[in-house]
């Protein structure tokens, strides 16, 4: 009962006695920001139908005043290509913020994209004195000056960039620009700097063992190039880039291999079809050559360089018409390159076209400035149509080269096949029995991978023809896409990713041809070059 006594004393307080605390309602948003965070969550969804009818209903609501309504909308018209539509809306935004950085970027953007690069430069330059440590308004202006042809000023944008902010992209076009500026040294010092900063960036790489390569450093291009394919087994720049320097050294089935690998990855592409026929004529298999270059032809019609070869491997296989086919349309496409009209002459000789092959000659050597090979066969032709003084004046030139070669380079190899022919024709012409400098060197490899071409010519004489005309077969290969002038031909491409932050410019890939390496139609080794 005591227990029952205590349990009646405690008495807990009415319900209405206690106080209850009150609820605070939560601070609405302005109705200008409202959907703000709504809008964000379907753009970086990319969910853009329900992202554009919030922004629809939130502009309705705020009678257009939202800023990043406007801005989002605008990041989604350029990416459907509505670059007008984008730049009027980006405007209007930095209308209703003149003090916000990122609506000038924005705007500067879409000029560019538009190609309106000066009027882009203007706006960058007005966002960089709202902001003057930002790396992107740095790397764009930069981009618009190349595009301008200021690459002095392109220069110092970029180097400014580089000290705010370290970043590939900036590395690489700094690079491109002394590559246009032809100062491959200094190229090569940014890139192995970029390289240093971003050690696996596989572009990098495969660029910097590339510029190696055309500077004949074959051990640190093969390195670079090693490091890019270890990174990334299926890059099939760096892919082709490997298996045209083995080509290139007479290692025709290891190439081949490479290209096996490269196949996979770019069935259709021009250069790998053209360096697989490059390695076909090494290996002297002419119809298997001239099928997988004609299919290359097929891909890319307008490729001087597969013509080229067309031609070479016609002149091979002494089917000079074909031959004088292929190496016209190359002329059309490369009016500048003399061996192009070397090859020619040889194709014109061998159809009993004295006339016409003179003319050619007469055009490649007006043309050549070093390649003593193209007076060489000048003067056999010369010689065989009875001319000895002409023939006489263009063994002289062809001495005259060489000489400055050697003096250029002490190391200065010469193919023996054209060593062979150069004193055949001194001793004829009683101009040179004894040609020093005409010693073949080591296993009768060149440094200038020079061969030749036979054909034969028909006196008008009584004199003995020397019997072949010599003439410089070049294989050329367009393996990796880049050159000694990397010259910016394609248009950025948009990279519209995130919200609010603009995108980055991201200029594309240069298109480039390289010089080609030489072949030979006779017994010596065709060998093919990265481009």
């Amino acid at each position: 009962m005591a227990d029952d006594a205590m349990k009646t004393d405690v008495q807990l307080p009415a319900a209405t006695d206690l106080k209850k605390p009150r609820l605070k309602k939560a601070p609405e948003l302005p109705i200008l920001e409202r959907r703000n965070w709504l809008i964000h969550l379907h753009y970086i969804r990319k969910d853009y139908e329900t992202c554009k009818a919030i922004i629809k209903e939130q502009l309705h609501e705020t009678q257009g005043m939202c800023e990043y309504a406007v801005y989002v909308q605008a990041l989604i018209m350029r990416l459907e290509g509505k670059i007008q539509q984008s730049l009027e809306l980006f405007q209007s935004c930095a209308i209703l913020n003149p003090k916000s950085s990122d609506n000038l970027k924005q705007v500067a953007r879409s000029l560019f994209l538009l190609g309106k690069h000066k009027a882009a430069i203007e706006v960058y330059n007005e966002a960089a004195r709202l902001n003057q440590k930002d790396w992107e308004i740095s790397h764009n202006l930069g981009i618009c000056y190349i595009y301008t042809k200021d690459l002095r000023s392109a220069e110092e944008q970029l180097n400014l960039a580089l000290q705010l902010n370290k970043h590939d992209l900036t590395f690489m076009m700094l690079g491109k620009i002394h590559l246009l500026q032809g100062d491959t040294e200094k190229a090569i010092d940014v890139y192995k700097s970029a390289v240093e900063f971003s050690p696996e960036n596989t572009e990098l790489l495969t660029t910097l063992g590339l510029l190696y390569m055309q500077l004949g450093k074959y051990q640190k291009a093969f390195e670079h190039l090693g490091n890019a394919l270890t990174y990334d087994p299926n890059n099939f720049k760096a892919i082709l880039a490997a298996g045209s320097m083995m080509q290139t050294h007479g290692d025709y089935d290891v190439a081949m291999n490479k290209y096996r690998v490269a196949a996979y990855a770019v069935p259709e592409s021009p250069p790998l079809w053209n360096n697989i026929g490059m390695c076909f004529f090494g290996k002297k298999k002419y119809v298997a050559a001239i099928s997988c270059l004609k299919r290359a032809n097929y891909l890319s019609p307008f490729d001087w360089k597969i013509l080229y070869n067309l031609g070479l491997v016609h002149l091979t296989m002494q089917q000079y018409a074909s031959a004088f086919h292929f190496l016209s349309a190359a002329i059309n496409l490369r009016p500048r390159m003399s061996e192009l009209y070397m090859l020619l002459a040889v194709a014109l000789t061998n159809l009993d076209d004295p006339d016409n092959a003179r003319r050619s000659y007469e055009q490649a050597v007006q043309l050549d400035e070093s390649n003593p090979l193209v007076n060489l066969n000048f003067a056999v032709f010369q010689y065989n149509q009875g001319d000895k003084k002409a023939a006489l004046q263009q063994f002289q030139e062809m001495e005259r080269k060489v000489n400055a070669q050697i003096e250029s380079d002490s190391n200065t190899e010469f193919d023996p096949e054209m060593v062979e022919m150069a004193q055949k024709i001194g001793s004829a012409l009683q101009a040179g029995e004894n040609l020093y400098w005409s010693k073949p060197g080591k296993d009768g490899k060149t440094s200038h991978r020079s061969s030749s071409s036979s054909s034969s010519s028909k006196t008008s004489s009584s004199q003995q023809p020397l019997g072949t005309n010599q003439a410089l077969g070049q294989a050329m290969s367009s393996a990796a896409g880049y050159s000694k002038s990397m010259q910016i031909s394609t248009v950025p491409e948009a990279d519209v990713s995130i919200a609010p932050s603009p995108p980055t410019v991201t200029p594309g890939d240069p298109e480039d041809e390289d010089e080609p390496d030489k072949l030979t139609e006779k017994k010596s080794k065709p060998k093919a070059e990265a481009e």
